[in-house]
């Protein structure tokens, strides 16, 4: 009989999300953009969210819907905004959640050691903007 060992990995913490959140947001000032970011765990559930006064209302809703679509995909949401068009067959699909996926740059899963611990969802600038920030993010954790 053949045993194989499993290495635990450190899930994403307040503390990773928090680091997540300041340095979206210190990659959208540098760009003079303002954004909202979300942070889930690998279970979906929201770690931490910061929706700055001047960000549009639904850049928040935009967000944590980035940050579902990267989770459930496991992938960032920016590869899939040439495959999918709005108005299209697979622009939202429904979840278990009753949350509708938008298929828009932003959204990128949080690994640790090869394994999806969670995911960043940005924003609030332009989807190429969102996805750098939502990258230089996930860089800086480390």
């Amino acid at each position: 009989m053949t045993t194989t060992t499993s290495t635990a990995v450190t899930p994403l913490t307040i503390q990773d999300a928090e680091h997540l959140v300041a340095a979206a947001h210190r990659a959208a000032e540098a760009a003079g953009v303002t954004v909202s970011v979300t942070v889930l765990d690998a279970g979906g559930h929201l770690l931490a969210f910061r929706r700055d006064d001047r960000a549009v209302l639904i850049s928040g809703e935009t967000s944590t819907r980035k940050a579902y679509t990267a989770l459930q995909l496991d992938a960032p949401t920016a590869g899939l905004v040439d495959t999918v068009q709005p108005g299209g067959l697979f622009h939202t699909l429904p979840t278990a959640l009753d949350r509708p996926l938008l298929f828009i740059a932003g959204g990128v899963p949080v690994r640790r050691d090869g394994r999806l611990i969670g995911a960043i969802g940005v924003g609030g600038g332009a989807p190429e903007q969102d996805h750098a920030f939502a990258t230089a993010a996930v860089d800086a954790l480390g």
